[in-house]
């Protein structure tokens, strides 16, 4: 069992402040990377590098549409079709996932807990730059993602809205 963690700036606990900071790390340092966000198994975001709703459009990402809560969408859907292929095809777990298009790029990689990082991207973005990242994130958010924390994240997502 875990010492309960102090809860700091914006009432959240310093594991949900670090995973905030990784993913923002993530956008500000991998060129090419839009934004990103992590669904929860069940397909709620939990985490989102996305400005809040209220901020000018000038200063959000260009996600899909603008909106954090399109990218869950998603990463969420392509998850679960992609989980459906592997079993029809008994090819085991789905690791990562991307998708390709003419104007970005989508990529989703499982974490651990079932928890998904998704992640849009430049149609340039070099790809093993954007998956190694991707997979540093998962290394070291995997392990925190208790219950207790996705269930702050969770109350922290709706309390923004």
């Amino acid at each position: 069992m875990t010492a309960p963690s102090t809860t700091g700036a914006y009432g959240l606990s310093s594991e949900a402040r670090n995973l905030h900071w990784l993913l923002q790390n993530l956008v500000e340092e991998v060129p090419g990377v839009h934004s990103v966000t992590v669904v929860s198994s069940d397909g709620l975001m939990l985490l989102s590098s996305e400005p809040d709703e209220g901020t000018a459009p000038e200063a959000r990402s260009s996600g899909p549409k603008g909106s954090s809560a399109d990218l869950a969408t998603i990463v969420s859907g392509i998850a679960s079709l992609t989980v459906g292929a592997a079993k029809l095809m008994d090819g085991g777990g789905v690791k990562q996932t991307m998708v390709a298009m003419e104007e970005g790029s989508v990529f989703v990689m499982s974490i651990s807990d079932g928890s998904l990082l998704g992640v849009h991207a430049t149609p340039d973005c070099d790809m093993s730059v954007v998956a190694y990242h991707m997979a540093l994130f998962v290394g070291r958010a995997g392990h925190v993602l208790t219950p207790e924390l996705r269930s702050e994240l969770r109350k922290s997502m709706e309390s923004t809205r």
